[in-house]
């Protein structure tokens, strides 16, 4: 039997990502349903779950729908079995360059995020010095 098959809205509650957002990936071939109903509705697997929570995780580290594109990629060629050893190589190659990019993305982010909080408690102790 086939895997489970859920409509749009209920990939849109267990991913957070709007309906728009959903049919824009689909449409940009980044994570197209993949089934349609007779009625034409978007059908949706645990794997193509999988795939919008990959992107929704990409997002915020800025990286843009060609390096998603580009990444789903190389995932989808090592879950088929990746090729001779040199493709092999070659993938897991990329895959590294796509872990150390969201290593160093991450690093600035945390970077900003201990400037806001550093922020915040500034403000906080200003407004603690001036209690009315």
């Amino acid at each position: 039997m086939g895997a489970e098959r859920m409509q749009i809205g209920e990939v849109a509650e267990r991913t957070g990502l709007s309906l728009r957002t959903i049919r824009y990936y689909g449409e940009v071939g980044i994570a197209p349903p993949s089934a349609r109903s007779q009625g034409g509705f978007r059908l949706y697997t645990e794997d193509d779950v999988e795939r919008l929570l990959l992107v929704k995780r990409m997002k915020p580290l800025e990286f843009s729908l060609e390096d998603i594109r580009a990444l789903i990629d190389v995932l989808d060629r090592l879950a088929a079995g990746g090729g001779d050893d040199a493709t092999r190589r070659d993938l897991l190659e990329r895959l590294d360059g796509y872990r150390t990019a969201v290593e160093v993305r991450s690093a600035a982010l945390r970077a900003q995020l201990e400037a806001c909080e550093d922020f915040t408690a500034r403000l906080s102790g200003v407004r603690a010095e001036h209690r009315a």
